[in-house]
């Protein structure tokens, strides 16, 4: 099912037949280097699938990872979506986003971060989203911000130590 589209790209639920896609993605060290547990094996992999295909968070059916496709090949090139999080006793909503590398330095990480901004606020009411970034990761912070997302605070997170980027509702 197509969650949304922005002029280059197509986010849908992810699908039991995304596994080969998705464990491309996380086998790989640079585009898994910023994550704690680093690559994921084939079983990992299918697990989290498994996790998101089956509905994700009870408490939170509309959010989830989902995936990315190139609107004009319709080819799988990455996966995002808004995760939920507890993070220091407040529920948290994180805009999250992977890209395969021949996919990088082309815009598309903030093409996505704006359209799940917009899906966040405008379609699901949120009145805040977040990004959690490891402060070396200096693309991704350069992508939140330049989607207007603002430093908060340094975190440890799921084992990571992390920089919390957010961004409240726009003014209506």
């Amino acid at each position: 099912m197509k969650i949304l589209e922005t002029r280059r790209l197509i986010l849908r639920t992810l699908r039991p037949d995304d596994l080969d896609d998705l464990f491309a993605l996380y086998r790989d060290p640079e585009i898994r280097r910023y994550f704690p547990d680093g690559t994921l094996t084939r079983e990992q992999t299918r697990e989290e699938l498994d996790w998101f295909v089956g509905g994700g968070d009870p408490d939170h059916p509309r959010l989830g990872l989902w995936a990315t496709l190139d609107k004009e090949t319709g080819r799988f090139i990455g996966r995002c979506g808004l995760i939920p999080w507890g993070i220091d006793g407040r529920d948290e909503v994180e805009v999250a986003y992977l890209l395969a590398k021949d996919h990088w330095r082309q815009g598309l990480g903030g093409e996505i971060t704006q359209a799940l901004l917009h899906y966040g606020f405008k379609e699901l009411g949120l009145s805040r989203l977040i990004a959690l970034i490891d402060p070396e990761n200096q693309a991704s912070i350069r992508t939140a911000e330049k989607a207007g997302l603002r430093f908060e605070r340094r975190i440890e997170h799921e084992g990571m130590r992390c920089s919390l980027y957010a961004i409240a509702t726009p003014v209506r």
